[in-house]
């Protein structure tokens, strides 16, 4: 079920004499912008009921699903118009590189942006598939006590390596402490979306 903030029918796609409205595409999972396209009131239909992205080509002047001839589709897990129903913003799994080039993203952004929530997804998915030989299935294994402990350890070698200055050292450690931080939170049911509602919360 694909989650929206709108009904299709108040979408203004009579403003534009095409019948077209963007659609801004959004890793899900990483939040990194993909890339942007097109839609009418039938490729958004077919996008609700296939739950694959589909667009309307300007070129073609046809519908087209992302992914039909490479295999690298878009499955679109939330939809929200903005405040002019004219424009969509899609929440989307890629299932491979979106941009023609290889590149992940259309816009040629930092290919490592958005990794720590890319890692998140990983983590949860070794959690459910459990593949034999995996770290992080193990730690799963051991519970939440042995995690904890762990975030504490690797807690500990940064300050220790912040303290001597020895910045690529604490660097590593860092990167230990946020891994096991995701695994933690993993654990107990919780996410990075959590922890940034909270410091919202005590900005505002």
């Amino acid at each position: 079920m694909i989650k929206k903030n709108f009904n299709t029918e108040d979408l203004d796609f009579g403003k534009n004499p095409d019948g077209l409205i963007p659609a801004v595409i959004q890793d899900s999972a990483t939040l990194k912008v993909l890339m942007l396209g097109y839609v009418n009131a039938e490729a958004l239909s077919r996008t609700l009921e296939s739950g694959k992205m589909t667009f309307f080509s300007r070129t073609r002047q046809c519908l087209w699903t992302k992914g039909e001839t490479s295999g690298n589709f878009l499955t679109v897990k939330e939809i929200f118009a903005d405040c002019d129903m004219d424009t969509i913003l899609v929440k989307a799994e890629p299932s491979g590189p979106v941009c023609h080039t290889g590149a992940v993203s259309c816009f040629g952004t930092d290919e490592d942006e958005g990794f720590i929530r890319e890692l998140q997804e990983v983590i949860r998915k070794r959690k459910t598939e459990r593949p034999e030989g995996s770290y992080t299935v193990r730690l799963f294994d051991k519970g939440v006590n042995k995690i904890a402990q762990k975030v504490g350890e690797e807690a500990v070698e940064t300050v220790i390596e912040a303290v001597a200055h020895n910045d690529s050292a604490m660097i590593y450690e860092a990167s230990d402490l946020i891994y096991h931080l995701l695994v933690l939170l993993v654990e107990r049911g919780l996410s990075i979306s959590d922890l940034e509602k909270e410091l919202v919360r005590r900005h505002k």
